[in-house]
Parts: C-alpha cells; structure tokens; sequence
C-alpha cells in the first residue's frame, strides 16, 4: 500500500490517488494499476519526491494550506486529522467529508507531525469537534524511534490544544492491523497496539472524552484486522468503512452534544 496520496508541494499525486480509489472498489483491483504504483523506477521517483518534501516540510504544512485558505469564514463543525486511515477515509466515502465536516488526514505521518499541524489544520478551522486517530505509524517508526512516552505526550499536547480552545474531542483506538510489512524489524506490533488503546481508553476516561473504539467491528478475533474488511491487513477497505462510519457518527453526536 502506498503511504502518501501527496506528490511534490503537498499535492495529490495521480497515480497515488488512483490506487487508493482503486483499493476502495468492489472486486479485485486492476492489475495495470498495482504494476504503475508498484514499479521500481516510480516508486524511486515517489520517494525522493517524498524526501524534497520532508525535507523542506517535515509537518506537511503545505498538503492543506490551500485548503484551509478556501474554508476562511464557513463554518466547520468536524474535522477529522490523522493519518493513512483518516486520509482514506474521504476516497472511500467522499459524502461523509462534505459541507461541514472536513479531512485532514495525511497518510505516513506520526504523532509529532499531527501535532505541529493541529493549529492550521483543526484549530484555526474553529470546528466544535476533532476526531483524532494515530499511532500504527509511531509503532512502525515512520519518523524515527518514538516511546510511548513520546506517543502520549503528543497525544496530551493535542487534547490540551483542542481543550484550550473550546474543541470536544472524539478521541479513537488505533485500528487492529495484521502486520507491518514496511516496517519488518517491529516486534509484536500487535501488543504494541493493545498498550496504546489501553492508555487512549484510560485518558480518554480521565478527562471525559468521548472515545471510538473501531476494533471489535473491524477485528478478525486474533488481534487483527479480519481481510474482510482490508486488502493489506492494514487499511480497511469500502467495507470496513463501511462498519466504521456509523460508529464515527455516534460518537461525534455524542461529542456535538456536549457542545454549549
């Protein structure tokens, strides 16, 4: 699977995004397809692209400047951030990310990078609700080692940014994965998984957020995602979105709720 649907300057790249669209169908994906995004010399030219960008951008900044520029003076009630899985989320049900909920998921990115983000891309945007969700891309070391100390830190960062500013928060478990395959020498990121929910459902409780809990939905009973619901073991497909939006519904009324 792709880790970006972002090319140069923060824009989506083609091939990327086609892939991802292709992910989300119905029946099996277009072989023509997987060979482009799968090809040695692309997929070399994608990440130098990717490294340029970091380079000059490590938070990606840039993806949604332009974006956030348009929304000026609308009004926006949600916004989901994140990463791959959030990003995704908008191929899979474009509906869902109309009007007044808003997607700022960008795939490949860690916790540090959501957070340094979380002032253009949730709070400037004035929502009365952020959907949060991130963390399989720490436990792979996308960025470099990060602890579970790290992890919670930011993830605290962020709740008392979107506390300070009046935000509710709709704070999600990590999703059950069934490996990571770029990321070989992880060991047990199962576990590595479970530690974290278990620490997000305590805070969660703590501060009287509303939390999403995604995995009995989507989970093949083994601390996995059940491949009825993913093509790689990782992202979910039409179908696990599928059983996933009305979860994200309840949980973000609830949240709305809570709203003065």
């Amino acid at each position: 699977m792709v880790d970006s649907l972002s090319g140069q300057g923060g824009r989506p790249d083609d091939e990327a995004v086609a892939f991802a669209r292709a992910y989300m169908a119905e029946g099996e994906m277009d072989p023509v397809i997987i060979a482009k995004i799968r090809d040695p010399e692309r997929m070399a030219q994608r990440e130098a692209q990717k490294l340029a960008l970091k380079a000059r951008d490590w938070p990606a900044f840039s993806h949604y400047r332009d974006a956030n520029a348009a929304r000026a003076g609308q009004r926006t009630d949600v916004v989901f951030i994140g990463d791959s899985i959030t990003e995704m989320w908008r191929i899979a049900q474009p509906d869902l990310f109309e009007g007044v909920v808003v997607n700022r998921g960008i795939s490949g990115q860690t916790s540090p990078q959501i957070l340094l983000r979380f002032m253009p891309d949730v709070i400037a945007l004035k929502p009365k609700v952020v959907h949060l969700m991130c963390g399989v891309n720490d436990i792979a070391g996308n960025t470099g080692p990060t602890t579970p100390g790290d992890y919670r830190n930011n993830i605290l960062a962020m709740l008392d940014l979107a506390t300070a500013h009046g935000i509710e928060v709709v704070l999600a478990r990590l999703t059950p994965i069934n490996g990571l395959p770029w990321s070989p020498g992880v060991v047990d990121p199962q576990a590595r998984i479970v530690e974290l929910n278990g620490w997000l459902a305590s805070v969660a409780a703590e501060r009287g957020l509303v939390e999403v809990d995604y995995g009995p939905a989507l989970s093949d009973g083994q601390g996995g995602m059940d491949m009825a619901y993913t093509r790689d073991g990782l992202h979910p497909g039409a179908q696990g979105y599928a059983v996933m939006r009305p979860l994200a519904e309840a949980a973000i009324a609830k949240a709305l709720a809570h709203v003065a």
